[in-house]
């Protein structure tokens, strides 16, 4: 009986402990499609109850844990890296909220306002590139839910930090793009961004220059304030990375040009030979937490 009883307090003890991921399924929105939202627990949260997190806003949902529901087969396994990393005393905790992308995904994650201010030969490249492009932009709407639903939801269930110097929003390709939007619509609400091989062509292909123009001139516009903003970038140099480097650095001369100190709250960096998939955003999880939360 006693060893039951002792078998059993050591289980509970290592539940108390343990990381977890909560399911919040069909979240409903009035902005945008119903989607699954997974929020993940560090074990810090439930050893903790008087503590207060910050908060990392991923998009692409469904690949940041888990590789049965990624559509590639591979995850970020966001949850293995940060739990790893705050048991060693290198970052400190916080609670990663993965948004699960929709049908609509490009038209969710494309930066709404600098296309629709685009001239007529962009947006003609655009709507041949892809059918009914315009008519279609809703990351504004994304955006919207984000800000004003989900936020909201999370910081009434969760003990968070709800400051924007304690909210932070990250994504890949496409994510990379919405999350540079999120910063310059709502610098208020995000005090970080992680922009990881930010799909700056649009396209497959550099052949038309002014498309990624009116995003790098939208940006150059309404980068925040480095007084209370951070952001990191990279990309890899295969596959559809290969085409980023030459934006990047331009990208990469506004926010000298605005103040911003590489080191201190901007990095960018490039990962020679990384390709454009989960694998490789995977890999270098690590490096991009060490920007957002590095002790």
């Amino acid at each position: 009986m006693k060893k039951l009883l002792a078998a059993t307090m050591l289980l509970a003890t290592f539940a108390l402990k343990a990381q977890k991921i909560e399911y919040h399924n069909a979240l409903a929105s009035e902005y945008v499609a119903t989607r699954n939202v997974e929020v993940w627990l560090p074990k810090e949260y439930a050893n903790e109850p008087e503590r207060r997190f910050p908060v990392l806003y991923m998009h692409d949902g469904q690949n940041v844990f888990n590789p049965a529901t990624s559509y590639t087969g591979t995850a970020w396994e966001a949850d293995s890296t940060a739990g790893a990393m705050i048991a060693a005393g290198r970052i400190e905790p916080m609670i990663i909220v993965a948004v699960w992308n929709s049908p609509k995904r490009f038209q969710e994650y494309c930066p709404q306002k600098p296309v629709a201010e685009a001239d007529l030969e962009v947006r003609d490249y655009l709507n041949n590139l892809r059918k009914d492009y315009q008519k279609e932009l809703v990351a504004d709407e994304y955006l919207k839910f984000l800000v004003t639903e989900l936020k909201p939801f999370i910081d009434k269930t969760y003990r968070t930090k709800t400051d924007a110097r304690n909210t932070s929003i990250c994504g890949s390709s496409m994510g990379g793009l919405i999350s540079m939007y999120a910063i310059c619509e709502y610098p208020d609400v995000f005090g970080q961004a992680a922009c990881v091989s930010t799909h700056w062509p649009l396209g497959y292909n550099n052949d038309n220059p002014a498309v990624s123009q009116v995003l790098k001139n939208y940006f150059n516009k309404y980068v925040p304030s480095p007084l209370n903003h951070r952001l990191y970038f990279d990309h890899g140099t295969a596959t559809l990375d290969a085409l980023y480097e030459v934006h990047q650095n331009q990208v990469d001369e506004i926010m000298v040009a605005k103040g911003y100190e590489r080191g201190r709250n901007w990095d960018t960096k490039k990962f020679e030979g990384a390709i454009h998939t989960e694998s490789a955003w995977r890999d270098r999880f690590d490096i991009i937490l060490t920007f957002l939360y590095g002790k």
